[in-house]
């Protein structure tokens, strides 16, 4: 196991990286829902309330690459001082069989569940959309705020999150970083944050069962990601929104399995699963949301760190 490129964080920072990984995760969407790759289910072992240690693995035929990434879920390591995602993927090519790099697991998580939430705004938010709100103030709000705006021209932040003191460090980090002049806001309730947003991120480690987003507070036309939550029947949003909406997923029996909101609107008899567009038949053949609201609802799965780590590794060889 010798040669391999090893790619840390400072190795997946920057626009041009950023604009690679959605590209790459535009083909590989189109690639799964055409049939021409899969993403199998995670390894998933519980040991103790809500720690986690995954393992998930996939190919790209079309890249000629696999990876297995390996990952931890600790929620109380932000009281440690500590991130909430620890992990590593290792990348390989087909051909050989040779290992060859491997990848700092929490930040090519979080990177690549920015860009996932950036394609499905790239593909269903207003052209010139420039108000964001963000729910949540951890590592993921982060990435969600640097891909979004990779896509949108995005002048105005609002952020919310329960931490007081994190919401402060999280709205100065995005006025120290932010590459145009932004207004940043910190909000006193997620519905102040929510409302008027042309585009909506919720970015939280819930596990709740109560909605931190009502449907009547989101504006008509927006686009909203929902990416946080913390197991299958966590839900960050209100199953009402998926009613009148334009409703994304990466993959139908994905988002069936995992996502929350989706399992919640199904069962209510909200939505049926021919509701459910998914991202690689939209890049494939776009189709206009007619003004309505869009949600996208992201559960992460194995062939976006396939897709992410080959971006990545062929951006840094």
């Amino acid at each position: 196991m010798s040669g391999q490129l090893m790619i840390g964080a400072a190795d997946m920072a920057g626009r041009e990286r950023l604009l690679r990984v959605i590209d790459a995760l535009a083909d590989v969407f189109v690639d799964l829902s055409a049939g021409r790759t899969s993403s199998p289910p995670r390894t998933l072992v519980q040991h103790g309330p809500q720690r986690e240690l995954l393992a998930g693995t996939a190919v790209w035929e079309r890249r000629g690459v696999g990876s297995v990434k390996i990952t931890t879920l600790t929620p109380d390591n932000p009281e440690r001082g500590l991130p909430l995602i620890h992990g590593v993927v290792a990348l390989t090519a087909l051909e050989t069989g040779r290992i060859t790099a491997l990848l700092e697991g929490a930040e090519l998580t979080a990177l690549r569940t920015g860009a996932v939430a950036a394609l499905a705004t790239r593909l269903c938010a207003p052209e010139h959309a420039e108000d964001l709100a963000v729910i949540g103030a951890g590592v993921q709000a982060r990435a969600v705020v640097r891909a979004v705006s990779a896509v949108r021209p995005i002048r105005s932040v609002r952020v919310y999150s329960r931490t007081a003191a994190r919401t402060q460090e999280f709205a100065q980090w995005i006025r120290d970083t932010a590459g145009a002049p932004v207004r940043v806001t910190v909000c006193r309730t997620t519905r102040e944050a929510v409302t008027d947003a042309a585009v909506v991120c919720t970015t939280t480690s819930t596990s709740d069962r109560t909605p931190l987003v009502e449907a009547g507070w989101v504006a008509r036309g927006a686009h909203v990601n929902v990416i946080g939550g913390t197991h299958e029947e966590a839900l960050e949003v209100a199953p009402a929104l998926l009613a009148d909406a334009f409703v994304v997923v990466e993959q139908r029996g994905a988002a069936v399995e995992e996502a929350g909101e989706v399992r919640a609107a199904l069962a209510a008899g909200l939505i049926g699963e021919d509701r459910l567009h998914e991202l690689g038949e939209l890049v494939d053949a776009p189709v206009a949301t007619g003004g309505r609201t869009s949600v996208f609802r992201c559960v992460g799965m194995a062939i976006e760190d396939t897709a992410a780590a080959a971006a990545l590794y062929e951006a840094a060889s």
